[in-house]
């Protein structure tokens, strides 16, 4: 029987660095809580996909290609917190435009998420205002794991 009680702090080495004073995971009991993880590169300013001006203000950005590194910053995550992509239960996805963004965020969720030997988790998807680095998607994944 797992002790409900009981958790343990994740903080990856490979993941992007978190942008405040939070652990990149949490695990209590047989859940693993991941903060929201974006799509940043770790040990830099770089963000994939995203061209800024010289006032930092964003000019342009590829959607795909955030998506795209994302997934692997939650699948790296997992990884580190010894977990797995087929353990994943629920996610809640942040755009900031939902109108431009999401029909490209949900082809590429389905590469990710649906079909054979995939997991299917439970999603719910915003649109807000910003993010707290100049990215246009975020994602909150909550996994199940073994005890």
């Amino acid at each position: 029987m797992t002790d409900r009680n009981s958790n343990e702090t994740f903080i990856s080495q490979r993941a992007p660095e978190p942008v405040g004073a939070f652990p990149h995971a949490k695990r209590v009991g047989n859940l693993l809580f991941l903060s929201g993880i974006g799509p940043r590169k770790r040990n830099s300013k770089e963000i994939p996909g995203v061209t800024l001006g010289e006032n930092g203000e964003v000019v342009s950005y590829d959607i795909e290609k955030q998506c795209r590194t994302v997934f692997e910053n939650v699948r790296t995550v997992l990884e580190d917190a010894d977990a797995g992509w087929n353990d994943i239960v629920d996610v809640t996805v942040f755009l900031t435009d939902m109108k431009k963004d999401f029909p490209t965020f949900n082809k590429l969720y389905a590469e990710y998420f649906a079909g054979k030997d995939k997991p299917n988790p439970t999603r719910t998807t915003f649109e807000v205002n910003c993010l707290p680095t100049p990215i246009a998607v975020e994602l909150k994944v909550i996994a199940a794991v073994s005890a």
